[in-house]
């Protein structure tokens, strides 16, 4: 029979005996012995046997007795920490799989930034929608994206769909997966959009124009553009959300970029006209999971399925 190697090898693959780990949990939880021989229906002597095996493993006192009470050191205060985290995430494991019947859809969770445009969300995740073999339910959230990486660290979510790759000052981890890239084009109202397509980019310089917020990476590109090319556009307003700022735009209110990956789709929902188009200003997408290597049957379409069609 295989045997896991022993916590004290430094030098071979560590291995963890969650048995022992579970033993000292509910003693630590219990505050001793007892309590934790009758939650758990097993032996005071066998509890411990087990986290006298666990210390031995770690290489660290795990308890001191106090008053005849059992108190946790500050090593055995760190196990404990890592230990809660541990089976509160094996009860929300059961609970996923419990909610989860047989031969039903397998749930697949997104997390969707501001600035993606609610139609290419749906370009991108449409993949996933139509596998048969497993079918997939959807679950879509909206948010900053701050507060989505932090659900998706604590596997709320399975991605988070965004416009820029998870940041090194962000302490949550997680994988980028490009998805694509793609120009931009701009928008305006039928009318504005024949005045302004002649001349473009130039004509844009002093004209009211609607953009997305500062913090997004297609503002910090477009500003770039716009003063190499010394254009100096009105900026009327600025929108976190895209289907606001394009229900602007279709008011006549101003121009408006959007990816070109799904320019024909906004032009027919909004019944607003291009002025034209740059590939010097390009808006990646990225897919950020907890995986390296993605595993869920709709991740992996989303993937493939941009790759290869979406973003070709």
């Amino acid at each position: 029979m295989f045997q896991p190697m022993s916590l004290k090898n430094t030098n071979s693959f560590k291995w963890l005996n969650y048995h022992h780990l579970l033993y000292f949990w509910a003693v630590a939880r219990e505050g001793s012995i007892v309590r934790a021989s009758e939650e758990l229906g097993v032996s005071q002597p066998s509890i411990s046997l087990q986290v006298k095996a666990l210390e031995g493993a770690i290489g660290r006192r795990l308890f001191e007795r106090t008053g005849g009470r059992l108190v946790l050191t500050d090593a055995g205060r760190v196990v404990y920490g890592y230990a809660a985290d541990i089976f509160a995430l094996g009860r929300e494991l059961l609970d996923a799989v419990e909610r989860q019947p047989a031969g039903r859809a397998v749930r697949l969770a997104v997390g969707i930034t501001d600035a993606i445009p609610k139609a290419l969300a749906r370009v991108l995740l449409e993949p996933a929608l139509r596998l048969e073999a497993p079918a997939v339910r959807l679950v879509c959230r909206e948010d900053k994206v701050d507060r989505l990486l932090m659900d998706l660290a604590a596997h709320r979510l399975d991605m988070v769909l965004s416009d820029a790759p998870i940041g090194a000052g962000v302490h949550v981890r997680g994988f980028n997966h490009l998805l694509g890239e793609c120009g931009v084009t701009f928008f305006a109202a039928p009318d504005a959009a024949a005045k302004l397509r002649r001349g473009f980019p130039k004509s844009l310089d002093g004209q009211a124009l609607l953009l997305p917020t500062d913090n997004t990476a297609l503002r910090r590109a477009l500003d770039l553009w716009f003063d190499a090319r010394r254009v100096a556009p009105r900026v009327e307003a600025e929108f976190e959300d895209s289907a606001m700022m394009y229900s602007f735009g279709q008011a006549g209110l101003g121009a408006f970029p959007v990816p070109s990956v799904v320019a024909g789709e906004v032009g027919k929902q909004y019944g607003v006209r291009s002025i034209g188009s740059t590939d010097a200003v390009t808006e990646r997408f990225y897919a950020i999971t907890t995986e390296q290597k993605l595993q869920h049957p709709g991740l992996v379409a989303v993937r493939e399925t941009a790759r290869r069609r979406t973003f070709k």
